[in-house]
């Protein structure tokens, strides 16, 4: 989809972000792990009906990141985040931002802050959104395997494993950049 660029981004350096939600919860998530052959390991597997989602997004160029863990997956939820997004953009510049057609990306109360565009991914196309990358690399490395006795538990781990993602901006360049997205020199 095209979108045209605020007369006030003109000129302006542009930076590309993208973003996505996932929920982390009580249903958990397995992943793989070593054991001696022919033995079948455990894993603990929760099944009450408890999450939290983390709003996530990249830069992937500088590195960058902004996120919130959230109740639920809603407009005033997309409003807050957009507000953290737009608080990471660098100053004087302007961010697209690539999002998927969630119900609440296009919700007519959605309040989209002066230096961001948004730019909405054709549907059924998450391989073209670098974040579902983080949820996979959050999922296998810092999120499974574990049960969670409240929502406050959900919460502290989505945070400790965001925030280790974040503080990491190796990782972050490698977990969030396509190959298709770099530059060709001719």
């Amino acid at each position: 989809m095209k979108a045209a660029l605020p007369e006030a981004a003109r000129g302006k350096p542009l930076e590309v972000w993208y973003q996505d939600e996932a929920r982390v919860g009580q249903q958990g998530t397995l992943t793989r792990t070593w054991a001696e052959r022919g033995t079948r390991p455990r894993a603990p597997r929760d099944t009450r009906y408890t999450w939290a989602y983390i709003f996530g997004a990249v830069c992937p160029a500088r590195a960058t990141t902004a996120a919130l863990v959230m109740p639920r997956a809603d407009t005033s939820a997309m409003n807050a985040h957009l507000v953290e997004i737009a608080k990471a953009v660098a100053p004087d510049a302007h961010a697209v931002l690539v999002m998927d057609g969630a119900g609440w990306h296009g919700s007519s109360a959605l309040r989209i802050p002066d230096n961001i565009t948004i730019v909405t991914l054709p549907p059924c196309a998450p391989e073209l959104n670098p974040v579902e990358n983080i949820w996979a690399y959050l999922r296998a490395n810092r999120l499974a395997i574990t049960v969670f006795d409240t929502c406050d538990d959900i919460v502290n781990r989505c945070c400790d494993a965001w925030n280790a993602f974040a503080n990491d901006p190796e990782r972050v360049r490698s977990v969030a950049t396509r190959e298709y997205a770099k530059a060709v020199n001719a």
